[in-house]
C-alpha cells in the first residue's frame, strides 16, 4: 500500500485514490498516480515528499492572493463564530448583501442585479435560463438559440457544454443531446491584431439571418481559456454588443477566468468599453478559497424576466447566498482593491514576456504569446501531459499543461524570482528531450 504522511498526520493513501477517487479529466483507471499535496502557502505547493513547486496555476486560476491569506483566513474565522450557512429562500445576511454591493460597484453601471450559486458553470446555467425566461416576459418565446464562437469554454454543466466549442472542445460526446447552439469563426486571434472584415461581415450575416430565434450571445471577453488559450481584439465584442442592440439579442459576458484583474483589466469587457446585459464570475471570486459564483443582470433583465408567466426567476441553489463562501468573497475583494494589482500584473506581464521569450527558438514551439497575469507555450504537437509535468517539477515549479499548451496563470502576489524560475522552468521543460 503506498502512502506518506499528511500534515495532519493523516495518511494519503494513493492507492485507494487511484482506485476509488475520480480526479477531473481523468480516466478511473489512471496509469498515473496524482501528486499527493501537504500544504500550500503562499506562492508553493509541498508535497508529502517533501517537494516544494511554484504554483504557476493559481488553483486553476483562481488563488490570486496566494495561500493561507491572513485576512482570508481571519473572515473565515470571524463568520464561523456566526454561521457557516443558512438557506437563502426566505432569509438574507451581512455577508451576502455586502457581497453583491461591493459587485454592483466594481462591474459596469447597468448591471444592478446580483444572482449568487455555486460555481462558474452553474452562473452560466443561471445566465442562459435568465436569457430565456427574459423572452418568455418580452412574449417572444421563440427566441430560445444561443450564440457563440468556437474555440470557446463555459463548463461543464449541460447548458453550459452546449454552447462550448462542440468539435474541438471536451464535450462532443454529449452533441446529440445538447440543444443546438449557432456558432460561430472564433474572432481572429491576436489582442492587437486589425479587425477582420470578412469574419465581421459572416458574423453580421448571422445574426441577420437567424435574429428572430436567438435568445443570447455569449463569450468570453478578450480571453479564450480552456478552449486554446486565445487572445482577441477587444474591438470586436464592441462589433458584438452593437449587432446584438441592432437585433434584439442579449449579450452575456463569461468573466469566470478572467474577472478580477487577470487581463490587467478589472473585468476584461473594460478593454472593450462595453457592458453586457448579463455577466458570469466565479474562480478569484474568493481568492481561490471557496466555491462561488455570480451571474449578474442589468435591471431591464431582472424585471422582464419576472414578467414571464413563473412571476419570478426559476433557480434556487441550496448553497446559494453561503454565509462562509461570502465572507471570504469580501476579504478578497477588499485584499484585491487595496494591493496594488494592476501594477502587479503588469509587472507578471513584462516577466512573462521575457522569460518566455527563448521558447519562440526552440523546435516544437509554434507561438508564445503573453497577456496579462497569463503565459501561454503553444507547441505543434499535442502534449505528453505527464512527462511534461514531471520535467516541469524536476525544476520545482507546477504547471497543468492541455492539448498543445503549456501556460501559466500564477498568483498576482508571485515575487518576480519565483516567476522567474517558473519560466525557466517551462523553458527547460518544453525542450526537445
Amino acid at each position: 500500500m503506498s502512502k506518506s504522511l499528511h500534515q495532519d498526520n493523516k495518511l494519503v493513501d494513493t492507492d485507494f485514490d487511484r482506485n476509488h477517487v475520480w480526479h477531473p479529466y481523468s480516466s478511473a483507471n489512471p496509469i498515473n498516480d496524482n501528486y499527493a499535496v501537504k500544504s500550500a502557502s503562499g506562492c508553493e505547493i509541498e508535497l508529502t515528499n517533501g517537494q516544494r513547486l511554484i504554483d504557476g496555476m493559481a488553483s486553476w486560476w483562481s488563488a490570486i492572493h496566494g495561500y493561507q491569506v491572513a485576512a482570508i483566513n481571519q473572515a473565515i474565522h470571524q463568520q464561523l463564530e456566526s454561521m457557516s450557512h443558512v438557506m437563502f429562500g426566505g432569509l438574507t445576511h451581512g455577508p451576502a448583501t455586502e457581497l453583491c454591493r461591493k459587485l454592483v460597484a466594481l462591474t459596469p453601471e447597468p448591471l444592478q442585479r446580483v444572482f449568487l450559486s455555486d460555481s462558474g458553470s452553474v452562473s452560466v446555467e443561471v445566465a442562459m435560463k435568465m436569457a430565456l425566461q427574459y423572452w418568455h416576459g418580452q412574449r417572444r418565446p421563440q427566441k430560445s438559440r444561443f450564440i457563440t464562437v468556437r474555440n470557446g469554454y463555459h463548463g461543464d454543466t449541460f447548458g453550459a457544454m452546449s454552447v462550448c466549442d462542440p468539435v474541438n472542445g471536451m464535450h462532443s460526446l454529449f452533441s446529440d443531446a445538447l440543444p443546438q447552439a449557432l456558432f460561430l469563426p472564433p474572432p481572429p486571434a491576436g489582442f492587437d491584431a486589425p479587425l477582420d472584415s470578412a469574419w465581421q461581415q459572416e458574423v453580421a450575416q448571422a445574426f441577420e439571418l437567424h435574429a428572430d430565434n436567438l435568445a443570447a450571445f455569449i463569450i468570453e471577453p478578450v480571453i479564450q481559456g480552456a478552449g486554446g488559450m486565445r487572445f482577441y481584439n477587444p474591438q470586436y465584442l464592441g462589433f458584438i454588443k452593437q449587432l446584438c442592440e441592432q437585433h434584439a439579442v442579449l449579450f452575456i459576458a463569461d468573466e469566470i477566468a478572467t474577472g478580477f484583474g487577470r487581463s490587467g483589466k478589472m473585468f476584461a469587457v473594460e478593454h472593450a468599453g462595453i457592458c453586457p446585459d448579463i455577466m458570469c464570475l466565479g474562480k478569484a471570486l474568493t481568492g481561490g478559497t471557496l466555491s462561488l459564483a455570480a451571474t449578474l443582470c442589468t435591471n431591464d433583465v431582472a424585471e422582464t424576466v419576472c414578467r414571464s408567466a413563473a412571476g419570478v426567476f426559476m433557480h434556487g441553489p441550496t448553497f446559494m447566498g453561503n454565509p462562509l463562501a461570502c465572507a471570504i468573497a469580501n476579504a478578497s475583494i477588499e485584499l484585491l482593491l487595496a494591493s496594488p494589482w494592476q501594477q502587479r500584473v503588469h509587472a507578471i506581464e513584462q516577466v512573462l514576456t521575457v522569460g518566455l521569450a527563448p521558447c519562440r527558438d526552440i523546435d516544437g514551439v509554434a507561438d508564445v504569446r503573453v497577456l496579462g497575469a497569463i503565459g501561454v507555450v503553444e507547441m505543434k504537437q499535442a502534449i505528453d501531459v505527464a512527462t511534461l509535468q514531471a520535467r516541469v517539477m524536476a525544476n520545482g515549479a507546477w504547471i497543468r499543461p492541455f492539448g498543445k499548451l503549456a501556460y501559466v496563470m500564477p498568483p498576482f502576489v508571485i515575487s518576480q524570482q519565483q516567476l522567474q524560475q517558473l519560466t525557466d522552468a517551462i523553458c527547460k521543460a518544453v525542450e526537445p528531450v
